[in-house]
């Protein structure tokens, strides 16, 4: 018999912004992503398991009982370049694409890949790989506007309707930027070292680009939002965070909290070398923070690191939703999550379900979860 505090009687959308604003009564939201999941069994031809095939990715929400985090609104937000920007494209082969910027200062190019191993293009030549393409890249920065798409907005709230709270997430900060989007991790590095003054002004356009599109943000109606950054130890060392990211945190932090922003930011991968940063960064909460026996951290010290103020998102090992772990593991972990988190909680999983787990344990999740939210109707009344 369901509750009135069940995920499937509640509208997630203000759910979800209940718990990020405080005022859900002590309630949390579960919010799994399941994106791998369900891209990696598509790109392989491999059928959902009923009753899942023919649902919409919202139906498939719906018949899970738990609720999306729908960074779908990141395509509100659009990147428009200086009309002196010319792209074009050129077929090399049968899977590699040639693109190319040709702007008043210079030009880039990059080179994608399709694969058999994936939906995903590969990059086999970054669009910066020199300190010309940097220079070239910068002036793009300086002179990109950011413009707000409402019919966008509109089809998508019609598309997943009150199973979450509208989020985007913003582009890569400053470092990040280099290693994942233009230069890849040894090239960037060397970057760093070799192009500083270079890199330091690239740092700064990307800064005044990404406060032109805080000011859009802060008059959208979204109001979750995300630092897409996958930040990780193992790239990231403490003393880079400290020198780039932190300032530009605290600088998008005060923008968007100014708008009456929740802000948080994706940590994967390692993240124990970072976790001293946590409370200082101007964040709201962190997301796909990944605990033992997957990360290297355990969740105490999460705990620590986030203490009271910060809110945890996901928290869950997404191993634990692979059949190689017991069930029972899983169970005891959500159950320790929520006694140490909530309601500072935006349950999930770090990072998402793998294409070899078990869909339906997210229901043993989402039945503790109601659990514990019909405990806080009863406490509360």
């Amino acid at each position: 018999m369901s509750r009135p505090t069940d995920h499937s009687r509640l509208d997630l959308r203000q759910l979800h912004l209940d718990v990020v604003r405080g005022t859900s009564g002590g309630k949390i939201i579960w919010q799994p992503r399941i994106g791998c999941w369900l891209t990696d069994k598509r790109f392989a031809g491999v059928p959902l398991p009923e009753p899942y095939e023919r649902m919409t990715v919202p139906g498939i929400y719906r018949a899970l009982n738990c609720s999306p985090r729908i960074y779908e609104f990141n395509a509100c937000f659009r990147r428009i370049e200086d009309s002196r920007v010319i792209r074009n494209e050129r077929q090399l082969s049968e899977t590699d694409t040639e693109i190319t910027i040709h702007t008043p200062v210079g030009k880039q190019a990059s080179i994608y890949r399709i694969t058999s191993s994936s939906p995903h293009r590969i990059q086999v030549k970054r669009e910066i790989e020199s300190e010309a393409e940097m220079k070239v890249a910068l002036w793009r920065a300086e002179h990109s506007t950011w413009m707000w798409d409402q019919t966008r907005y509109e089809a998508l709230c019609a598309e997943w309707g009150n199973l979450g709270a509208p989020t985007m997430f913003m582009p890569r900060v400053n470092v990040q930027d280099l290693y994942i989007n233009t230069m890849g991790v040894e090239k960037a590095t060397y970057a760093l070292v070799d192009w500083p003054d270079t890199v330091g002004a690239y740092f700064d356009a990307l800064d005044q680009s990404h406060a032109r599109l805080i000011r859009v943000i802060n008059a959208s109606p979204i109001e979750v939002i995300n630092f897409g950054d996958n930040l990780h130890g193992g790239t990231l060392p403490p003393d880079l965070y400290q020198r780039y990211v932190l300032p530009s945190y605290l600088r998008r932090s005060e923008q968007l909290h100014a708008g009456g922003k929740f802000v948080h930011s994706h940590w994967d991968g390692d993240t124990k070398s970072l976790l001293p940063f946590a409370k200082i960064s101007g964040l709201d909460g962190i997301e796909a923070i990944t605990p033992k026996p997957q990360g290297d951290v355990t969740l105490e010290e999460v705990k620590e690191a986030l203490g009271d103020e910060v809110f945890l998102i996901d928290g869950l090992p997404a191993i634990l939703f692979d059949t190689l772990y017991p069930v029972s593991m899983l169970e005891e972990f959500t159950y320790r999550l929520i006694e140490l988190f909530a309601p500072r909680l935006i349950l999930g999983i770090s990072d998402e379900i793998s294409s070899t787990g078990d869909i339906e344990r997210l229901r043993v999740v989402g039945r503790i979860v109601d659990e514990y939210n019909a405990s806080c109707q009863v406490s509360g009344e």
